[in-house]
Parts: C-alpha cells; structure tokens; sequence
C-alpha cells in the first residue's frame, strides 16, 4: 500500500534558517521572555534562566529584560483595573466572586498585600486588576511593584 505520506510528511515542515537551536533561542529568546514576563511568566523565566546557565542569553540583558517587562505588564494589570474595574469584574465573574475579600484585605493590609500579591499562584493577572479597581494610589503600587521586579 502506498500511502501518501509515505513519500512526503504528513504536515509541511517550516523551514528555519537558524541551524541550531541555541542559534533560535539567541535569536528569538530576548521577545519571547519579555512577552513571557508580561503575562504569567515564572516558567518563561526559568527557562531563561537555564538559557542563561548554557550561554544562549546575556545574564544582565536577561534579567533587566524580565524585570522590566514583569513591572510593565503589572502596570497595564494596574491600570486596566483602575480604569475598567467593573467591565473586567463583570467579564470574569470568578474575580468579581473574590473581589470583596480583596478589598476588604488591601484595607487591612495594604502594602504587605500590594507586594505578595505578585507571588501568590493564580493571581499573577488578577491581583493588580482587583487591587486598581477599588482605585488605591497610583504610586504605591509603582513603587512596590518596582521594588519586587528588582529584588526577584
């Protein structure tokens, strides 16, 4: 029997000219941890950090790179919560279920909040959209968040 892929592959393979893999990840690896880093990024970040350990990326440009772009993306969490709290809340109904109790935690705790909010599972998008929302302070939560992106 003669099947046709047989003679040719079952799916058109994409053709890379970068050769090598570490060619690829020196290539691609600097947007795809910035992008990585913006949303949920903890497994984008380890991974840069064993492409780190091999040599494909540059220790310092790595870090900064995570760093500011983990600030940025909790900037625009931020501020998409201080600025469309009740259509985000109302497009998710799961945050808008734990909305209350975080509100009535960021008044309690506010700064300790702010800062283990980034490190807690699950939260890493939710956690500035539900602390913007009930419109604490711009500056605080720059300021902490800039604190934490350096020190992780």
């Amino acid at each position: 029997m003669n099947f046709i892929w047989a003679t040719t592959p079952p799916f058109p393979s994409i053709p890379l000219d970068t050769g090598t893999l570490a060619s690829l990840i020196g290539t691609h690896g600097y947007w795809v941890l910035a992008l990585g880093c913006l949303l949920e990024g903890e497994a984008v970040l380890l991974m840069a950090g064993y492409a780190v350990h091999r040599g494909y990326l540059d220790p310092w440009w790595a870090g900064a790179i995570a760093a500011s772009s983990g600030f940025l993306g909790d900037q625009f969490f931020f501020w998409l919560g201080r600025r469309h709290g009740a259509a985000v809340l109302a497009r998710w109904p799961s945050w808008a279920r734990s909305s209350a109790r975080v509100e009535a935690l960021l008044a309690r705790y506010r700064a300790a909040l702010v800062i283990l909010v980034r490190f807690a599972y699950g939260l890493r998008i939710a956690g500035p959209v539900l602390i913007g929302a009930p419109l604490l302070a711009p500056f605080p939560f720059a300021a902490s968040r800039a604190w934490v992106a350096n020190s992780a």
